[in-house]
């Protein structure tokens, strides 16, 4: 049976990938930091799963937890790595705790995971790591500085492992989805402010199981990047053809 080991598994996109696994017979490792919300998810799995109550910063918890996966199932084809959080704001006004916390989910977290499931992959024929990334990885995002460096981060360490582990016979793929309503979204201006300014931008929220759905996708495909959602494809489109334009966008007009 074929298994997927799912980071912020607890809700949003994590939540609605591991469902849509679990669906095709996957045997699906839950992690998250929320331990009320793994039960939850949990419980409306019908299939062989198991929960992981760690938080991605920690490398040992890293080594334990996928160690007890492996141990259950033999085999990893899939490091899920979606774990993330967003501090939205002026970046002069944003507390460095804060800061530092966005660093260190979004990119050293991803980092641990990806460093310490490397030897379960390589020893899983046609294994994939997977990351999250976001189409503010496509270009920065005003009042997201960090969490846009993140993703950024997350895109270049996606794109460098694809090179490096084809060799181990690895896939390394990174979604970028553009404006989900997840929980996620809650923090990054403040609650309702965000998605009062997409709505009145015009732009539009992708639903978490058309995200779910590109995970499936790019683990399945030979695509290194999958923007995903219209406003990701548009901006995926626009730095590379009209990167001025884009500028003059993200600027508001300035």
């Amino acid at each position: 049976m074929q298994a997927i080991f799912v980071t912020g598994a607890a809700s949003g996109i994590g939540r609605a990938t591991a469902t849509l696994f679990a669906k095709a017979g996957w045997r699906v490792g839950l992690a998250d930091r929320n331990e009320a919300g793994l039960a939850e998810v949990a419980a409306s799995l019908g299939g062989p799963h198991s929960t992981h109550v760690m938080d991605v910063r920690d490398v040992g918890a890293w080594e334990s937890e996928l160690a007890s996966f492996m141990i259950a199932g033999g085999r990893l084809d899939v490091l899920f790595n979606n774990a993330g959080i967003a501090a939205g704001g002026p970046f002069g006004a944003i507390d460095i705790d804060a800061l530092d916390r966005v660093i260190d989910i979004n990119f050293r977290g991803l980092v641990y995971g990806a460093r310490v499931a490397y030897p379960h992959l390589k020893a899983t024929p046609g294994s994939c790591l997977l990351n999250t990334s976001s189409a503010s990885g496509i270009y920065g995002s005003a009042g997201l500085a960090t969490y846009s460096a993140t993703k950024f981060a997350v895109r270049g360490l996606t794109e460098a492992l694809d090179g490096e582990w084809a060799a181990d016979g690895i896939k390394v793929r990174a979604i970028m989805p553009s404006f989900i309503d997840t929980p996620l979204l809650d923090a990054m201006v403040g609650k309702g402010t965000a998605r009062e300014r997409v709505r009145a931008q015009g732009l539009e929220f992708t639903p978490v199981e058309t995200v779910a759905q590109a995970a499936w996708d790019a683990v399945h495909g030979d695509r290194v990047l999958t923007p995903v959602g219209r406003t990701a494809r548009r901006m995926m489109f626009a730095a590379r053809w009209m990167p001025g334009k884009l500028r003059r966008q993200m600027r508001g007009g300035r």
